[in-house]
């Protein structure tokens, strides 16, 4: 019998079965069940609980990783233009980033002072201007004057003055810093111009063209004063190189000073002597 039973056993082990009895002791009265693994987790309590897997688990995580903040919205990149690209254009002539402009355009040396900016702040150099690099200009700079953003000209001209409606007018405002050519009403031409400085102011009033001189230089200053056309004592409308290259930062002794060179040229071959100039606020 007890070679039976250890025949037996062997057998059933050797299948893979395992053999229990109601006592303990394997004979015929036990109960036979089927092969059952079950692997308890170290941590369960209970086999039929287990807690959730531990940071140590292996089992890689389904969360997608977080791929950080997001990008900053751009505002104005290169293309762009209106009156926000020339306060931007200011302010970072205010910082010595750019030196040309305001023009109010976003152009090439402007993408180039925006990368400038951002690289030595530690931001990165797209040239495209962000919330966070306009915020961080605008902390370094404070809000451009209206000459600021028109240094280089480019202002509307405001309304001409009364006295310009009539005849033929070198109608030039003070306050739009304009000069409108008109004729019977009409504006044939519109340039920027820039005036006198505090100690040498340009005259208010009407007055006339009394002399033109295409390539006169100046006795008291011994500066060139191209397409001069004089209206009042030494004051004249002429070219101004300077003007061309600094804008409003600077300033005259007196006279009108235009930067197109090419639209006084223009200007000079129509006008007359005697037509009339109107310097108005």
């Amino acid at each position: 019998m007890g070679r039976s039973f250890a025949a037996l056993l062997v057998l059933a082990l050797a299948c893979g079965c395992t053999v229990q009895t109601a006592d303990g002791d394997g004979d015929g009265g036990g109960k036979r069940r089927l092969p059952v693994r079950i692997e308890v987790p170290e941590h369960s309590t209970s086999p039929n609980h287990s807690t959730p897997p531990t940071a140590d688990d292996p089992k890689p995580s389904t969360t997608t990783p977080s791929t950080g903040a997001a990008a900053p919205a751009v505002l104005w990149s290169r293309g762009d233009s209106g009156r926000d690209v020339r306060e931007l254009q200011a302010r970072l002539r205010q910082v010595a980033w750019l030196y040309d402009g305001p023009t109010g355009s976003y152009d090439d040396l402007t993408e180039r002072a925006v990368k400038g900016f951002q690289g030595k702040r530690g931001l990165p150099r797209t040239g495209r201007t962000d919330t966070v690099t306009w915020k961080r200009l605008k902390a370094m700079t404070h809000e451009p004057g209206k000459w600021e953003l028109y240094l280089m000209g480019g202002q509307p001209a405001d309304a001409p003055d009364a006295r310009c409606l009539t005849g033929r007018v070198l109608c030039i405002s003070k306050t739009s810093r304009t000069l409108r050519w008109m004729i019977d009403g009409r504006t044939v031409m519109t340039v920027s111009v820039r005036f006198g400085s505090v100690g040498t102011p340009t005259r208010e009033g009407v007055f006339s063209v009394y002399w033109k001189s295409r390539h006169h230089v100046s006795t008291l200053y011994d500066s060139p004063m191209p397409y001069a056309m004089f209206f009042s004592g030494g004051q004249a409308v002429h070219y101004s190189a300077d003007f061309a290259a600094n804008g409003y930062a600077g300033g005259s002794h007196g006279c009108v000073n235009v930067r197109d060179e090419t639209a006084i040229a223009d200007l000079f071959a129509q006008v007359r002597n005697g037509d009339k100039v109107v310097v108005h606020w």
